[in-house]
This record gives structure tokens, C-alpha cells and sequence, in this order.
């Protein structure tokens, strides 16, 4: 009777500190978002004000009177430009042709009287068609926008080379990772790091736990760093091109699929493991029989994953020179040259909704 009547007293306490424990961790988390909140200064209204912003950033705005006079000023200056700089180029093959010593005022000076020449024999109709041509290029640059965007075909055909580089860039990046990460995830995880080193003594205990900690550690250390930040170093060191951003996506992949793959690996089934040690087989087969075969599934899915928004990443390490189409985006982001920005764009997105798709097969025939 006395134990019942201490039950019932103690319950209700522990169950009145559980609830004072639950309400300060809510209180915690509440206070958290609240002054995150305030700081990144969320406002649901701001985007809606700023609609007129966002449309004419994506199509374009409306030239004002004072744009459209300065796109007819440049435009007018254009058959000047031309005249001058293929009169220069003319006289300036005829000092090479003869031996004579270039004299750069001389030829400037000779060059701009055949300028004049030029245009004043330049018909009136050609003349116009230039002006024209050159004023709806400067206007359509002034509007801006990225609708609709570039489908020349001689655009096409030079970023479908780069986006096969960027694409090449996440096959090799994460190919590497997955050769890399598979031993390493091997050693970061404690079953089978104990069936590497088997034993119950000091020195073994010691070496699984050391084993452990560096495995883990760089797992830590490679993807502690964004891709982007290691495209940086990697620039740096070994200059602009693919192949850093090879080594900077392998680095930063090979640190998540380890940790990933270590994870899974200390949770599969230790039914299979004990039927093929009884067996009598060594730590390789007892890997390569028990431990694989249970992890294949999640290993072969995730890897694609990887993969998948690696071809997102190797883009955006081309703004760092690291080669692909990013390269040539972030050209083009800087020449406000946004509609072939927007063609860009849309073949990325059309890039990897179709690897999204054959990763889709490919993870059917494994999980």
C-alpha cells in the first residue's frame, strides 16, 4: 500500500516537470524563429510590392524618351565607327606591305580622311539600315529581361558544348566520390571496422577507436567547405578549366557520401554478418557477401541523387571559372545580356530533368 501511495505521489511531479521541460524547449524554439525572423527581415507584402520590379527584371521595361534619344545617338555613331575602323585596318596593312615605320598619328590622321570618303559615298538607304539595325540592338539591351530568350542556332550550339562540359564535370566529380567513399565509409563505421580489427583487448580497442575518429574527422573536414569555396582554391592553384571543378565537386561528395554510406552501413541487419562469419569467411567476403548487398539499394540511390544536383553545382562553379556553362553565364550575367542568360537556363533545367528521369531507371533496376 505505502509503495502504491509513493507512485502516485511521484507521478504527478515527474509528469508536472515533463510539461515545465516541454513548455521552456517550445518557449526556446518560439524565441529562436522569432528573432530569426525579425533578422532576415521576412515580409510576405514585400514581393508583392515589388511585382512591377520582377516583371520588367524578366521581360523587360519601357524605353522613356531619354533612352530611346541615347540608343539613336549610339546608333547614329555606328556607320562612323565602322567607316574609321576599316579605313585604319586598310592603311594600316599598307605601312606592313610597304616596310614603312607605323606612325599612329599618321595613320589615325590618314584614316579619317578615308572615313569621310567612306561614308559620303555610303548611300543614303544603307546608311539608315545600319542605324536602324544598331538602334534596335541598343534598345533591346537598354529593356533588358530575360523573355523571351536567344534561339539562334549558333547559340545553341555553343552552350550545348559547355552544358556536355558541365555535365562532364558532375559525372567525374561524383564518380570519384563514389570510388573514394565506399572504403572510407568502411572505416568510419564501427561494425565493420570491428570486423577489420577483431578483438577485445586494449591495443584494438584503440586502434578501431583512432580508425573511427580520422575516418569521420575527414569525412568532416571535405565537406565542411562548399564546393564553391573549394572551385576558389582550386582556380587558384591549378587555373581556370574543368578540372577543378572535378576535384572541388569529387572533395565535397566523397565527404557526404561517406558519412552517408558509414550511417548506413552500422544500421543494416547483424543477422546476415553472423551467417557468413559462421561460415568461416574473412573480412573482405564478409563485406563483400553481407554488408554491400544490404546497402546497395540506398547506396546506388543516393549516389544518383549526387549526382543530380552535382549538374546543379557544376554550373554555378563555372562563375568561378571552373569550366562548363556557369562559365559562360556568368559572361553573359555581366554583358546584361540576360535573354541568353534565360536561354542558358532553361537548358540546365531541361538537362537535368532529363538525368532526373534516366537516374529514375536506373534506381528502379537497384531499390
Amino acid at each position: 500500500m505505502s509503495q502504491d501511495l509513493t507512485l502516485d505521489h511521484v507521478t504527478p511531479k515527474a509528469t508536472l516537470l515533463q510539461r515545465v521541460a516541454m513548455g521552456g524547449l517550445l518557449a526556446l524554439v518560439l524565441a529562436v524563429l522569432a528573432a530569426s525572423y525579425i533578422s532576415t527581415d521576412i515580409n510576405p507584402f514585400k514581393l508583392y510590392e515589388k511585382r512591377q520590379n520582377a516583371f520588367e527584371y524578366l521581360f523587360g521595361r519601357q524605353l522613356n524618351e531619354a533612352d530611346e534619344r541615347d540608343a539613336m545617338a549610339q546608333a547614329m555613331r555606328l556607320p562612323e565607327i565602322i567607316a574609321f575602323e576599316e579605313a585604319y585596318q586598310d592603311i594600316k596593312s599598307e605601312y606592313v606591305a610597304d616596310g614603312r615605320k607605323l606612325d599612329t598619328v599618321a595613320i589615325q590622321r590618314e584614316a579619317q580622311a578615308r572615313a569621310d570618303k567612306r561614308l559620303a559615298a555610303m548611300s543614303p538607304t544603307d546608311r539608315e539600315t545600319l542605324v536602324q539595325q544598331e538602334y534596335a540592338r541598343i534598345a533591346d539591351e537598354k529593356s533588358g529581361g530575360y523573355f523571351p530568350p536567344v534561339t539562334a542556332w549558333s547559340y545553341l550550339k555553343e552552350y550545348s558544348k559547355a552544358l556536355i562540359e558541365t555535365v562532364a564535370i558532375a559525372i567525374w566529380g561524383t564518380l570519384l566520390a563514389f570510388v573514394a567513399a565506399i572504403p572510407m565509409a568502411m572505416f568510419a563505421a564501427r561494425n565493420t571496422l570491428e570486423l577489420m580489427v577483431q578483438g577485445d583487448g586494449l591495443r584494438q580497442k584503440v586502434i578501431r577507436w583512432f580508425g573511427q575518429f580520422v575516418a569521420r574527422r575527414t569525412l568532416d573536414f571535405c565537406r565542411g567547405f562548399n564546393e564553391f569555396v573549394m572551385a576558389l582554391i582550386f582556380v587558384a592553384v591549378i587555373g581556370l578549366g574543368p578540372y577543378a571543378g572535378v576535384l572541388a565537386l569529387a572533395i565535397h561528395t566523397f565527404g557526404i557520401l561517406g558519412k552517408v554510406f558509414s550511417e548506413a552501413i552500422e544500421q543494416i541487419e547483424p543477422g546476415q554478418v553472423e551467417a557468413v562469419t559462421a561460415s568461416g569467411a574473412g573480412p573482405a567476403q564478409i563485406m563483400a557477401f553481407s554488408v554491400i548487398p544490404q546497402v546497395m539499394p540506398l547506396i546506388v540511390s543516393y549516389t544518383l541523387l549526387r549526382f543530380e544536383s552535382n549538374v546543379r553545382s557544376a554550373t554555378i562553379l563555372g562563375f568561378v571559372g571552373a569550366g562548363g556553362i556557369g562559365f559562360l553565364m556568368f559572361d553573359k550575367i555581366n554583358g546584361y545580356l540576360y535573354r541568353e542568360v534565360c536561354t542558358m537556363m532553361i537548358m540546365v533545367i531541361l538537362s537535368v530533368t532529363l538525368i532526373d528521369y534516366m537516374c529514375g531507371v536506373l534506381r528502379r533496376r537497384f531499390v
